[in-house]
């Protein structure tokens, strides 16, 4: 599984490297979902937080689209 990113090192991340997380993350979800129903998910809080990850990432990704305009 894949570690939380601070904020600070998202901003230093280009918009290619943020697709490339946020690809890896739906997919991690993806994983994590399937587990969780199959009832082999040791925490499902990693659920919670592989979202709020995605939305920090996204919501970066968006302010630098809307700076580059």
């Amino acid at each position: 599984m894949a570690t939380r990113v601070k904020t600070v090192a998202v901003r230093e991340m280009g918009p290619d490297e943020i697709r490339t997380r946020v690809g890896e993350l739906r997919e991690e979800l993806f994983n994590l979902r399937f587990r969780n129903t199959m009832k082999q998910l040791d925490n499902p809080l990693k659920i919670r937080e592989s979202r709020r990850e995605m939305a920090r990432l996204l919501t970066v990704l968006k302010e630098k689209e809307r700076a580059g305009r």
